[in-house]
């Protein structure tokens, strides 16, 4: 699949000088400033230097003295509550940290994750049952609950109250509970893009604050809505920049032991990123609700000694190798079912159905697909005598609402804009295929199903690096602040033009290509540069053994700090290459 660079349109020229100056920056830098809507010295220096002061009064979210007030009876009350939460990792992570923070003042607590294989995603009735059964009058739901009208309002009738901490985007109907979901109608909270985990934290700050505690009482939870907001790609600016900022400030500082012990079985060594938490911790704490049960993630979380961080961290880093067989291994199957049907490669999406495919996998085997056939995807297995599945999108496109299109022929389904998770009959899986690729060809476009990678600028070498090769740039000592990277805050990608070979390229376990580039006009400055799976690309650049010419092309890449026995070093990470036009 061949990708579209796609260079920034940049038309704000009258605030450019003024930044480059005040700011003392390279005009590269003052542009990604000005695109994130930073205008001033100040602005600059509230993105740089996050301030928890830049957190919004929780107050300020529907319904939220309601949930106060009803947990605060619920206490004094000594009423058993139940801290229910989806299987993922911003389910999980939710869990833990309403279940740590509300320790502080009862122990009638307990916790529930559902199993994704008997129960699915969400509220279910098993889980209601749970609680009418151990007497629990009041569930706190956390990443879920948003859309389980009929369950919820069962559990009101039978004497158990629910307050919804819930990102997703809701129905025309709302449950029967306090629901603190910023995307609800008549919520003027500020910032609406938090994730579950976000939310639960929103609850926990305004107990503390109507409790008159310091803020350093929930300050400590902040690496968990941290890695649940990378995990769940949610917005990198606003609110969520500040919080992940000192989540991460501790992940990397006083790592909690769980965190501590998955990292050390990775071998994830260094300062972490949220590139890191993303590609190490994330699919970790995933794998747990995918092969066996979100509990154990939720038990890593909450627990403060080695041997039991030991033991559960083992166990979970077994399930992550599991995971990745099986998500290897039921790609190719789908890869596969494609190529054998020509309507599926014309067709605008992409639906696939084995029902002896792992319901835990189907979500990572969605976005696998989207990586070969760029389409909006759905991927479908057999679960309780259901056909269940994931979808995943492309840029710019809502899947979730082609959904909502197609939901006389559901079960259920939820999700957002880029996700979702759906539910149907068996027998209906040929007619929602037919309807949902329908409903994406009357309002896909032709340039979303094009691949695309977002190019920041295009520079020489010589405005990023210098002919010093151990020398950590200024440019890049200033791009290192822009983050935590994500959503409305990616990582940069560049361009340059003109490359060729310093020596040889080599071509790590035949499909990572490591080699070192520069710039014909400025022979001096030589940078090391990675592409991982790009074998593919290895003939482009490679000189041919019967010339002695290099071969010239263009990369577009992201810059990373490499680090490596206690030094650090510049390393391009390539994204694409193209033949250069020169």
């Amino acid at each position: 699949m061949s990708n579209v660079w796609e260079f920034q349109n940049f038309n704000q020229q009258e605030n450019l000088v003024k930044m480059v100056e005040d700011l003392d920056i390279s005009t590269s830098l003052a542009k990604l400033l000005i695109d994130r809507g930073i205008t001033d010295f100040e602005a600059a220096k509230s993105f740089f230097r996050p301030e928890l002061s830049g957190l919004y009064d929780p107050f300020l979210m529907k319904n939220m003295n309601e949930a106060v007030n009803r947990i605060q009876d619920a206490i004094a009350n000594g009423e058993k509550i139940l801290i229910y939460g989806d299987y993922d990792v911003d389910g999980t992570t939710a869990v833990a940290l309403m279940y740590q923070y509300l320790t502080n003042f009862t122990q009638d607590l307990t916790y529930y994750i559902p199993d994704r294989y008997k129960e699915g995603y969400g509220v279910s009735n098993i889980g209601v049952d749970f609680a009418i059964d151990n007497d629990i009058t009041l569930i706190i739901a956390l990443d879920c609950g948003t859309k389980a009208v009929e369950k919820i309002q069962r559990a009101k009738d039978n004497g158990v109250d629910f307050i919804i901490c819930d990102h997703h985007t809701p129905g025309e109907t709302l449950p029967n509970a306090i629901l603190l979901n910023p995307k609800q109608k008549g919520c003027t909270y500020p910032f609406k893009e938090l994730c579950g985990c976000g939310v639960g934290f929103k609850l926990a700050q305004a107990i503390n604050d109507t409790m008159g505690l310091p803020f350093s009482e929930v300050e400590y939870l902040l690496d968990l809505v941290m890695v649940a907001s990378g995990a769940d790609i949610v917005s990198m600016m606003g609110e969520n920049r500040v919080m992940c900022h000192y989540g991460l400030k501790k992940l990397n500082e006083h790592p909690r032991i769980g965190f501590k012990e998955l990292l050390k079985l990775a071998k994830k060594e260094g300062v972490l990123t949220v590139t890191d938490v993303v590609f190490t911790l994330a699919p970790r704490i995933n794998a747990a609700g995918r092969i066996k049960t979100g509990n154990k993630a939720v038990e890593l979380l909450l627990t403060d000694t080695l041997e039991a961080a030991q033991k559960i961290g083992k166990e979970i880093n077994e399930y992550n190798t599991e995971r990745r067989a099986l998500d290897k291994d039921i790609t190719e199957q789908a890869l596969s079912q494609i190529k054998d049907d020509e309507w599926l490669l014309n067709a605008k999406s992409t639906v696939v159905f084995n029902k002896d495919w792992h319901k835990g996998v189907v979500g990572i085997v969605a976005s696998r697909l989207i990586e070969t056939y760029y389409k909006p995807t759905i991927v479908l297995t057999e679960s309780n005598g259901q056909a269940v599945g994931s979808a995943r999108s492309v840029k710019n496109f809502n899947v979730y609402d082609a959904i909502d299109k197609c939901s006389d022929l559901l079960t259920q389904f939820g999700g957002h804009f880029y996700a979702a998770g759906l539910t149907m009959p068996v027998e209906n899986v040929p007619a929602f295929k037919l309807k949902f690729n329908a409903v994406v060809s009357d309002s896909i476009t032709k340039e979303q199903l094009q691949a695309k990678i977002e190019i920041t600028d295009n520079l020489d070498f010589r405005d990023i690096f210098e002919a010093e090769r151990n020398v950590i740039p200024k440019f890049y000592r200033v791009l290192k602040q822009f983050a935590p990277f994500g959503p409305d805050n990616m990582h940069p990608i560049f361009v340059t033009k003109g490359v060729q070979l310093v020596g040889d390229a080599r071509l790590l376990k035949d499909e990572h290509i490591k080699c070192t580039l520069k710039q014909d006009e400025y022979p001096d400055i030589q940078i090391e540069a990675i592409g991982f799976n790009m074998g593919h690309y290895f003939p482009l650049i490679k000189t041919p053994s019967s010339s002695n010419v290099p071969k010239i092309f263009d990369v577009a890449y992201s810059i990373e700090e490499n680090n490596w026995r206690g030094k650090s070093t510049l390393q391009l990470m390539i994204k694409d290459i193209k033949v250069s036009d020169d």
